[in-house]
């Protein structure tokens, strides 16, 4: 063989060799950088994280309309990703890129690019889990609801609409809503509007509530009775007891005398914070519609949001002959005849 053409040959076959290995490190290097890429923001010791260097959660929004591109602009801007051009590449080759859905989301640095990008793109993942538990004020609703993001800080309730009124006939006369978020279990989308949620909580009222009290006498002052039920016993055969109580307390014109209405006034219509509460003798002397112990009969409006075991108790009262009870530091509920025998067994069991 000619010596210039085998130099040549083995130049070229060295020339390819580097081409060959250059081309596959390269793609080591793309397909290194691509599933580093894929891997959460993390943004540990960042000014946005927060002061201990924990995960930053941003509550990200996707507008009716947008695509991957604005989506992925957002996502860069907030630094969910870490990089915008690998987000797009993989919105595309996961089949998603058409498929993102509007609405509120909550996302967080510690995320990666497949996570996020099945989140955006899954019907209900715009959706948070709020449980209202029973006993729960208006104002405590509303604390719940602005922590889980879906109502804005210090926005008051307000009192039931017109629309609302004509819609729902157990608002008819209502001057709050208290009473009528029915304690439960919502799914809320982080986009919801405030009237949409109230109605949820309406709905849910209708369903497991108003079928107890719809066609009952004085129904509004048996879900006053059950608020105040499921704030002061605990168990259900003492709650009927203790509605027989406060029915009779009001036939004989004696006041209500509940702790549970004092706090609330002292406590600003909240419980949360308010739960061991205890009331002294010089609350009891509080200026309030809803001091029971000042003011005859019963407070102006339900003063908790009750259960369906309250409102069964307090449909169902127990005749009893006591006219006085307490609960003890046990939990127990005890009842007495005489206020005598029921000061006694305050100095004792309180």
């Amino acid at each position: 063989m000619n010596p210039q053409l085998e130099q040549r040959e083995r130049g070229n076959l060295s020339t390819g060799l580097l081409t060959g290995l250059g081309g596959a490190l390269l793609f080591i290097v793309v397909v290194a950088y691509f599933f580093y890429s894929l891997q959460p923001a993390d943004l540990k010791g960042h000014p946005s994280a927060g002061v201990d260097g924990s995960e930053k959660t941003v509550l990200f929004k996707i507008e009716k309309g947008e695509g991957v591109r604005e989506i992925g602009d957002n996502l860069a801007a907030n630094e969910l990703i870490k990089s915008l051009g690998v987000f797009k590449f993989y919105s595309l080759v996961s089949g998603r890129a058409q498929k993102f859905l509007p609405g509120v989301y909550e996302l967080s640095t510690s995320m990666s690019t497949p996570e996020i990008v099945t989140t955006l793109t899954t019907p209900g993942a715009n959706e948070t889990q709020v449980t209202i538990p029973e006993g729960s004020t208006v104002k405590d609703v509303q604390e719940m609801l602005s922590d889980a993001g879906v109502w804005k800080k210090d926005a008051p309730f307000g009192v039931p609409t017109k629309e609302l009124k004509a819609e729902y006939p157990f608002l008819a006369n209502a001057t709050s809503y208290e009473g009528f978020i029915f304690p439960d279990t919502y799914r809320i989308a982080l986009d919801a509007p405030p009237e949409a949620i109230v109605r949820m909580f309406l709905d849910n009222f209708q369903i497991k509530a108003w079928s107890l009290l719809e066609g009952k006498q004085n129904w509004y002052q048996t879900l006053t009775l059950a608020s105040l039920l499921e704030r002061e016993v605990p168990e259900f055969s003492d709650r009927q007891m203790v509605a027989a109580i406060l029915l009779k307390r009001q036939r004989i014109r004696m006041p209500l005398q509940v702790d549970a209405t004092v706090s609330y006034a002292k406590c600003g219509g909240l419980l949360k914070d308010c739960e061991t509460l205890k009331i002294t003798k010089n609350d009891t002397a509080l200026s309030s519609p809803y001091n029971t112990y000042q003011r005859l009969g019963w407070p102006p409006t339900p003063i908790s949001n009750p259960g369906q075991a309250a409102i069964k108790a307090a449909l169902a009262p127990k005749d009893n002959p006591y006219l006085y009870y307490l609960s003890a530091k046990t939990g127990e509920t005890m009842f007495s005849k005489t206020l005598e025998e029921h000061n006694t067994k305050r100095a004792k069991y309180l």
